[in-house]
């Protein structure tokens, strides 16, 4: 494969319009949790997962990385992890969509709980049909919609924003050196901070691919590094974008980006735009999800036919497509879904199932480091095509 594959593959993983508004509401900080995120953990996971990758290319990913670091009690709980706060994730993405949707005919819905709870039920199990047809059809929508839904509103959202900046319309942010730096004594800030690692997952979904790659201890990290600066560059600017002209007070985490969106268009009279950008942006998150929603039933899939599960979970069609997995996960996703009438608003029920989501997945991670670590030292002698640089020092 060659770099601009590889930087395609990261990009179309890791880039989600979803976090934007997360971001938004820390205003200028945003900058600064973005740069301590990929300092401290974008990169590491990718060149992590990278020499995980080459090693031990099998199907399963971080399943079998685990394994053979700890066992299959530890490689258990961590697929278990991995699974689990995935399936916490998808109605926060399915919340953003069908808040979308309402934009086409009555925007009030996007605060109806009854209304998110049906639309999430309907549009996840539509999503969980996709992929029962296999991969080919779920990786083309997944591609197309990356492409057109993801990285297109991002770049658009972002050259209204610099437009904006020169025109110098009212500002809702300051910038300033006070407010680059946040207070970090504050927990608030620090659960902000969880929220920004969280939308940097999913770097390492490439890492298998590094062993096609001709060169893959020059090329790959020069990918992770290009892949680093598009997908920093298009999360912040269109954070800052969003963060400029919608008040933090009225910022809606479901919703927040459709929200710049109609104050630029209106302030430069190309209102006929929020349709074809809506749609981009609902082709985008049903991509997101459409991309993710098959890979970790996969690794459970591979824990079940390794005997850490219960056999029918092993269960896939000729398509090698987990199904019953795929089932079980759509009905708790269901169940989730009741969230958002529990709680006593849209913003409440998200922003908990967002927290839930992420403090999950940084415990996934801990066991990716940890395991790259332990195999360095317990199984130095398997032939890896990408070593991170510095030796057991770094590695």
């Amino acid at each position: 494969m060659k770099t601009f594959q590889i930087v395609m593959i990261n990009v179309i993983a890791v880039d989600s319009i979803r976090t934007l508004p997360f971001s938004a509401e820390l205003g200028f900080s945003l900058v600064f949790f973005y740069l301590l995120a990929t300092a401290f953990f974008l990169l590491p996971s990718g060149l992590v997962a990278a020499e995980l990758g080459t090693g031990w290319p099998n199907t399963g990913g971080i399943y079998v990385w685990v394994r053979e670091a700890f066992g299959k009690r530890a490689s258990l709980s961590i697929i278990w992890l991995n699974w689990i706060y995935n399936v916490f994730w998808y109605p926060t993405i399915m919340a953003l969509i069908a808040g979308i949707i309402t934009y086409f005919f009555n925007p009030d819905l996007a605060q109806n709980k009854t209304y998110m709870a049906w639309m999430i039920l309907a549009l996840f199990w539509g999503a969980t049909l996709i992929n029962l047809f296999g991969m080919k059809v779920s990786a083309f929508v997944s591609t197309l919609g990356a492409l057109i839904g993801t990285i297109l509103p991002m770049l658009v959202i972002t050259i209204f924003g610099c437009m904006w900046l020169g025109g110098k319309g009212p500002m809702q942010i300051q910038f300033s050196w006070e407010t680059f730096f946040p207070d970090l004594s504050h927990l608030g800030n620090l659960a902000f901070l969880s929220s920004v690692l969280f939308g940097l997952l999913g770097l390492e979904m490439s890492a298998t691919h590094a062993a096609e790659m001709k060169n893959p201890q020059k090329d790959y990290p020069k990918a992770i590094f290009i892949s680093v600066g598009i997908i920093l560059a298009t999360i912040v600017f269109a954070s800052l974008a969003i963060a400029i002209v919608v008040p933090q007070k009225n910022l809606s985490l479901v919703t927040g980006i459709l929200q710049a969106f109609f104050i630029f268009f209106h302030a430069y009279h190309v209102e006929w735009m929020v349709p074809f950008i809506a749609g981009c942006i609902i082709l985008g998150g049903l991509s997101g999800v459409s991309a993710w929603i098959i890979g970790p039933t996969k690794g459970l899939m591979v824990a079940a036919a390794d005997g850490s599960l219960p056999k029918f979970l092993s269960k896939h069609t000729k398509q090698n497509v987990p199904v019953n997995v795929l089932i079980l996960q759509a009905v708790i996703v269901s169940i989730l879904c009741l969230a958002f009438v529990w709680m006593p608003t849209v913003n409440s029920s998200f922003w908990l199932l967002s927290q839930i989501t992420a403090q999950l997945a940084l415990i996934v991670y801990v066991g990716l480091f940890v395991s790259g670590i332990r195999l360095r030292y317990k199984q130095g002698e398997v032939k890896r095509s990408f070593h991170i640089p510095g030796g057991k020092v770094l590695g």
